[in-house]
């Protein structure tokens, strides 16, 4: 079984939430979500897979937290 399917599986198994994205000729990413956390898993041709997390709250904001995120990422 390829390490792309194998990391399917165990996400199926454990009933989470998941995207697939292709972004890179030489990799499969998968975004993972859970209460909190944003799981970003990258699966590279040669089979390493790397994993980053990222953690926070569920706060729920309005939409003026956009305007501040948009207005400082130019």
């Amino acid at each position: 079984m390829s390490k792309v399917f194998e990391v399917l599986k165990r996400l199926d198994e454990a009933k989470v939430h998941y995207f697939i994205g292709r972004y890179r000729p030489d990799t499969i990413d998968i975004t993972a979500t859970f209460v909190g956390e944003r799981v970003e898993i990258t699966v590279f041709e040669d089979g390493h897979v790397e994993v980053s997390r990222f953690v926070g709250n569920e706060d729920v904001l309005d939409e003026s937290v956009l305007n501040e995120i948009l207005v400082g990422e130019l």
